[in-house]
């Protein structure tokens, strides 16, 4: 059979492959994101009647900016790894929140993050080989209204650890005592309440460390090797803050509203700045230029000429 009878005679489905791999990152994601859509409206309601902050929104709006910022490196053809796995997690997101049979549907948190790691595959398929996995990966499940979950079981432990933290930097100028996320400083009962356990600062400083390592185009080994830095810098960051305050407090002079507003302001913008450095990459150092010799002529780019006699 010639190539001529075999391109008038092949099967539909050759026609349909085509059409499908020549069809535009955009479809692909739209295509998703409207799959997706009872996932988004849930996250809409849970941001619109208070149960959490809208910080996701942010995540979200972080991600559109990178595709846009990439829109002419895009892949023509996707990794059809990504893909593959996008459109598996798309299903699996479908019916982890509506159930299969005998199989119970899960909390929309957990159908969620299933939900936007998959979109997070679906853009990689297209996203050009050097833009790095992980951030992506952490911008997706930073969109998700999660910090009033993050409250309910990490608030706690990280307001005890911030109170312990802060009784041992506070002990050479007061006599503290620590009763779970209660301090006794001299005398006075100072509470480290549910908004100083720092999860806000948690976001906003995973937050950084993501959008920061796409924009320098860090690599995901870099980006990985920053992270445990990252925790540490909020904490640390949280225990200051909270360190100060209770020190006005256990002196008798609480600050003003505004004033622990804009502390709280200057600690952060210190810690995401502090995060946004180390995430980075050092240039290398510029190769020194030869220092001339005496008696040598060293025109740049010439030859060496000995002029001593």
């Amino acid at each position: 059979m010639s190539l001529a009878m075999l391109a008038h005679r092949h099967p539909r489905i050759v026609d349909w492959g085509i059409h499908i791999d020549r069809t535009p990152a955009a479809g692909w994601l739209g295509l998703q994101f409207v799959a997706l859509m009872p996932t988004w409206v849930w996250m809409v309601q849970r941001m619109r009647d208070g149960s959490d902050d809208p910080l996701g929104l942010v995540a979200l709006v972080a991600l559109a900016a990178l595709v846009w910022h990439r829109r002419h490196e895009l892949r023509a053809s996707p990794r059809l790894g990504w893909l593959a796995t996008a459109g598996a997690g798309t299903v699996l997101a479908t019916l982890l929140r509506t159930g299969l049979g005998v199989v119970p549907a899960l909390p929309p948190l957990a159908a969620g993050l299933v939900a936007v790691l998959s979109l997070a595959c679906g853009l990689l398929a297209f996203l050009p080989r050097k833009v790095a996995t992980l951030p992506v990966v952490g911008l997706a499940v930073l969109a998700l209204p999660l910090l009033s979950s993050l409250q309910f079981y990490a608030g706690y432990p990280l307001r005890v650890v911030t109170a312990e933290a802060s009784r041992w930097l506070l002990a050479p100028g007061f006599d503290v005592a620590r009763e779970g996320t209660s301090l006794m400083v001299d005398g006075r009962l100072v509470i480290v309440d549910a908004p100083c356990s720092g999860v806000q600062m948690v976001w906003l400083g995973y937050f950084t460390a993501c959008a920061v390592a796409l924009w320098a185009r860090r690599s995901d080994r870099g980006f990985l090797r920053g992270l445990p830095m990252v925790g540490l810098l909020v904490l640390g960051g949280n225990i200051l803050r909270n360190s100060v305050l209770i020190a006005f407090e256990g002196a008798g002079h609480p600050l003003a509203p505004w004033a622990h507003n804009a502390l709280g302001l200057v600690v952060l913008a210190a810690v995401c700045g502090a995060i946004a450095r180390l995430m980075v990459p050092a240039r290398p150092a510029p190769e020194p230029l030869e220092h001339p010799v005496p008696g040598l002529i060293t025109t740049q780019g010439g030859r060496h000429v000995d002029t001593v006699l």
